[in-house]
């Protein structure tokens, strides 16, 4: 049997699901299971050949990868998630799809009964067990409050700029004293495009209010093999033992290459927080926040 799996390497949905299509790979490999990745990009640094090598090798996927830049492949499923399985038999039928994260029990029950209807003797039986690190780790659903929010205009939401904003163009910036709960705003030098931020001028600010144990924000250098320095606060003050794993106790971290950054891991209690980043060189790009 096939297990098809739509992705792309920025998604905090995707990431989550990848510890278990890993040891999945790896418990049926020899009984028949064959794992296929398709790597259908959002962001259009997500079709850079170099990127996508860098996050299968970083990640650890040892399954083949066809790179579907163009959705040639996307739209032959008629997909629309990032992630999507599809469970095809043994005779190439698809018999069970799994839209998004989660349902991981039962999902590795439909690879058990595919193979077993296949004819494999001597399935192994059990569920596997993962204990994800970093970004892979399961949210904290109970607490968590503040949904995906992206920053360039055409998708963006709660977005607060009140000295006006321009569209496309360089324009200075200043963010609220307060901001409400899942609401954004700039500080500095930036210009607000269709897909993303731009930091034209050194010590720009993205400030957001939120609710949730995870920050985690994707962003790069415009420039290849440039990086940004960068530090991070929650109400004023470093990010200290609610730092990401990108980010040093201390609040500091850098920006090297187009990727999701692991910004925020808070302990608990969680509550409504402002989140700070501030970037101490100009040329990063930014395109959108995910919680956790």
């Amino acid at each position: 049997m096939v297990l098809v799996q739509f992705w792309t390497y920025t998604c905090i949905n995707w990431l989550r699901t990848l510890p278990y299509v890993r040891a999945w790979a790896a418990k049926y490999r020899g009984r028949g299971l064959v794992v296929v990745g398709v790597h259908t990009p959002e962001f259009g640094f997500e079709r850079d050949l170099d990127n996508v090598r860098r996050a299968v090798r970083e990640m650890a996927i040892d399954h083949p990868v066809a790179v579907d830049s163009e959705y040639r492949v996307w739209n032959a499923f008629a997909n629309h998630y990032w992630p999507a399985l599809y469970f095809a038999d043994a005779r190439g039928r698809i018999r069970h799809h799994r839209f998004g994260e989660g349902d991981f029990e039962r999902s590795e029950m439909v690879i058990q009964q595919l193979l077993a209807d296949a004819g494999v003797e001597g399935v192994p039986d059990g569920l596997v067990m993962v204990e994800p690190t970093g970004s892979e780790v399961a949210a904290d659903w109970a607490h968590l409050r503040s949904p995906e929010t992206y920053l360039g205009y055409d998708r963006t939401d709660g977005f607060e700029a009140p000295d006006g904003a321009a569209l496309d163009d360089p324009y200075r910036y200043t963010a609220p004293a307060r901001l409400g709960l899942n609401h954004w705003a700039l500080a500095g030098d930036w210009t607000v495009s269709a897909d993303r931020i731009a930091l034209n001028v050194a010590g720009g600010r993205i400030a957001c209010r939120f609710h949730a144990r995870d920050v985690h924000l994707v962003m790069g250098p415009a420039a290849p093999g440039t990086s940004v320095r960068f530090r991070v606060l929650l109400d004023g003050e470093p990010a200290a033992a609610a730092h990401g794993a990108d980010v040093g106790q201390d609040g500091s971290g850098t920006v090297d290459v187009q990727r999701m950054y692991q910004l925020v891991r808070q302990p608990a209690p969680i509550a409504d927080r402002r989140f700070e980043i501030e970037f101490l060189d100009p040329g990063v790009e930014a395109f959108v926040f995910t919680f956790g």
